[in-house]
């Protein structure tokens, strides 16, 4: 694994890394860790990166990575700078025959998605791209269960992202995550929706099953001086005549992150809360409520989706580095089948990729316009 951004002091950089690292399947051997010279060498010996393999642009990470033997050369990288820098280290990286995890915008544009996704299909290169919550293991047994029909149809969807932590104007107070997330030339054309809302909508479509084909958007800016929305709401219709609501909120204030979703069928309905990542409720019409529960020792009532995706025994917490290290384990695991000759499991094929990219780009430009119409309902158009 080589990887592109993520120095000192970058959040989500250490946490790619922690999760890469869980199944101590993946090793980190070369990166480009900052624009910043200093901060890039400084980083890479903290990392205790050979100080050839330590590089200060991404380009030349990736020529000269390319040029070394097969068995030494990374096998893939992963891009973890703002939204605006996806797309050009992810495009280089498919040209020079590398496989790319990326950090979740896939791009800056729809177009840019569009362009990774012709480059992935003409390679044949495998891309991740790390929507962390599909990694939960709770989150995979309610997919199962909705794919086994055994809610019946699905009529509705709630799913709900509130955070608190721009409640004030963080972003002119030194905070360097709120400034490169609410600055439009950073971050993209939308900040809450952009940022968590696609979360959302990622999670409502994976559950469920069912893609998103119109809907309708209210967007606030409820801070002033802010140059991005903090706030929204969409309506939502799926395939197969469900309904749903989406909100997303950066200005909750007292939040963390608290993701929720309700996916309810004829037969019954699932609730799974991000905070209580353990748990999900799976109610039924005129009987009890059940509790499901994430554990390896649980016998058979869990799918083996979320049995894989369950790393210690019933009662120990699990959580979000270990969705996200689920999702590396899934990705390496194609991998090396690949790199081996042999057909990975149906488990480990069930991650993110480019697919899921263009539809968080799509969901990001069909909010802001239908937000910006005086139609009630926006067709989602990818």
């Amino acid at each position: 694994m080589g990887m592109i951004g993520g120095g000192k002091d970058a959040f989500i950089g250490a946490i790619h890394r922690h999760a890469a690292n869980l199944d101590s399947t993946i090793e980190l051997v070369c990166g480009a860790l900052s624009i910043n010279p200093d901060v890039a060498m400084a980083s890479a010996q903290s990392l205790f990166l050979p100080a050839e393999r330590s590089y200060l642009t991404y380009q030349d990470m990736l020529e000269k990575e390319s040029q070394l033997p097969a068995e030494q050369r990374m096998d893939f990288v992963t891009i973890v700078t703002p939204n605006f820098a996806h797309f050009a280290p992810a495009m280089l990286a498919l040209e020079k025959g590398f496989h790319v995890v990326i950090e979740k915008p896939i791009a800056f544009t729809l177009d840019e998605a569009r362009q990774l996704k012709q480059k992935v299909e003409e390679t044949g290169l495998l891309l991740l791209l790390t929507h962390t919550y599909s990694g939960y293991p709770m989150v995979k047994q309610a997919r199962q269960m909705i794919q086994a029909g055994e809610l019946g149809k699905i009529r509705k969807v709630w799913v709900e992202y509130p955070q608190g932590w721009l409640s004030q104007l963080t972003e002119r107070e030194g905070n360097a995550q709120a400034a490169w997330r609410t600055d439009p030339t950073k971050s993209g054309k939308s900040g809450c929706m952009g940022d968590i809302g696609t979360h959302a909508a990622h999670l409502a479509e994976y559950i469920s099953g069912l893609k998103i084909t119109d809907l309708c958007a209210h967007l606030s800016i409820m801070v002033e001086g802010r140059a991005l929305d903090d706030d929204g709401n969409v309506l939502l219709k799926f395939e197969q005549g469900a309904t749903g609501v989406l909100m997303a909120s950066q200005v909750a204030a007292g939040e963390e992150n608290a993701l929720k979703i309700r996916v309810y069928g004829e037969k019954g309905g699932v609730e799974w809360a991000q905070q209580e990542p353990n748990t999900l409720l799976v109610k039924w019409q005129g009987k009890p409520t059940q509790i499901y529960r994430t554990g390896t020792g649980y016998g058979n009532y869990l799918s083996s989706y979320a049995i894989q995706s369950s790393r210690t025994p019933g009662g120990h917490p699990e959580g979000y580095l270990e969705a996200f290290g689920n999702l590396y384990r899934n990705f390496s695991q194609v991998l090396a089948a690949r790199i081996d000759g042999t057909t990975p499991s149906e488990e480990a094929l069930d991650y993110p990729s480019v697919n899921e990219g263009i539809r968080g780009m799509a969901f990001i430009d069909n909010v802001i316009k239908s937000h910006q119409s005086s139609e009630k309902w926006t067709p989602f158009e990818v």
